[in-house]
């Protein structure tokens, strides 16, 4: 998130993260020129990334107070990343390619037959560079956050694990990993 002028300017955008860049690292994308995120660019400027890991809802019908008391409510267990930094467009041909490449070859990685940038004609390829630009954010600040279960009772959070593990069994490995063991 970019605030300009009071506005909030929110995307979705995949990044890899360089550990070896910067103090605490450096994030690596890229944005399409028609993105109004290209426009408030024109100076680097600060960005709040927000990375979601595993949520799900948590029912209070998992409760073991629900069926004695019913002095409970429903909630939502998460786990996230909040970075903030300074972001800025880099307009340069061969830092776009391997932004690209590498981002590519992540997220083509579990493909049968990986897709390759090589495998589309090269004339192709450089008319849809022409339309994005790099990104890269220098970290300044990384916090974790996490709410799952770990203000339940054992039974409760065992319960909660239990209730997520077939649609949420990311959720139901936080839930038994993180709750504070005595």
């Amino acid at each position: 998130m970019v605030v300009f002028d009071g506005d909030i300017e929110a995307n979705h955008i995949p990044l890899e993260l360089d550990r070896s860049a910067g103090a605490k690292g450096m994030l690596r994308g890229h944005i399409a020129k028609a993105n109004p995120l290209f426009r408030l660019l024109e100076n680097e400027r600060s960005v709040y990334v927000i990375f979601h890991a595993d949520q799900a809802y948590i029912s209070p019908n998992w409760y073991e107070g629900k069926q004695e008391h019913h002095r409970v409510v429903p909630t939502w267990n998460y786990r996230v990343v909040h970075v903030k930094g300074m972001i800025r467009k880099i307009d340069d041909d061969k830092y776009l390619r391997g932004v690209v490449a590498r981002l590519t070859r992540t997220h083509e990685a579990t493909q049968a037959v990986p897709w390759k940038m090589g495998d589309a004609p090269e004339d192709f390829i450089q008319e849809q560079l022409e339309k994005i630009v790099a990104i890269e954010i220098e970290i300044d600040s990384i916090v974790g956050k996490f709410k799952v279960s770990q203000n339940r009772s054992a039974v409760d959070a065992e319960k909660v694990a239990m209730a997520l593990e077939n649609e949420h069994p990311e959720m139901a490995d936080s839930v038994r990993n993180y709750y504070p063991k005595s």
